[in-house]
């Protein structure tokens, strides 16, 4: 697995599975593997609101294209409606565990930017399904 290199930003993704499906960090990886070949993101927040280390620390991730140096990956389960619509499927558990997540790296690595992957320049999906810049400027609300 390849060197993270200094860490310069977070990025927020959603799985793109239908509110409510039960999907485990286990599978999203698996996914991953087999669609990159390598596990996609640092974190998973499952269903019920755990949170699961997927990679370590150091590892680089495959979650933003060509941006992965340096860009710490988070993905929540969910993010999309029963017809496959983007919908905010956040709980409020999950929420929780994502501003705890934010906060962490916040501390850990001053100045790190935070952004939802359709932020990054030549992204052309709705992921993570809500406004990561509106939702930090209004002090992450569960």
């Amino acid at each position: 697995m390849a060197d993270l290199g200094p860490v310069r930003f977070l990025t927020i993704h959603c799985a793109a599975t239908p509110e409510g499906r039960a999907v485990e960090a286990a599978t999203i990886s698996k996914w991953d593997r087999e669609k990159f070949g390598q596990v996609s993101y640092h974190w998973v927040i499952e269903l019920n609101g755990h949170t699961v280390r997927t990679l370590g620390e150091a590892e680089k991730g495959a979650h933003v294209g060509k941006a992965n140096s340096g860009n710490i990956g988070i993905c929540y389960i969910g993010g999309v409606d029963a017809k496959g619509k983007p919908k905010d499927t956040r709980t409020a558990a999950r929420k929780v565990k994502l501003a705890t997540l934010i906060r962490t790296y916040q501390a850990r690595y001053p100045g790190i930017e935070v952004r939802g992957h359709r932020d990054w320049p030549g992204v052309a999906k709705a992921c993570p399904s809500f406004d990561v810049a509106a939702w930090i400027a209004a002090g992450m609300p569960a």
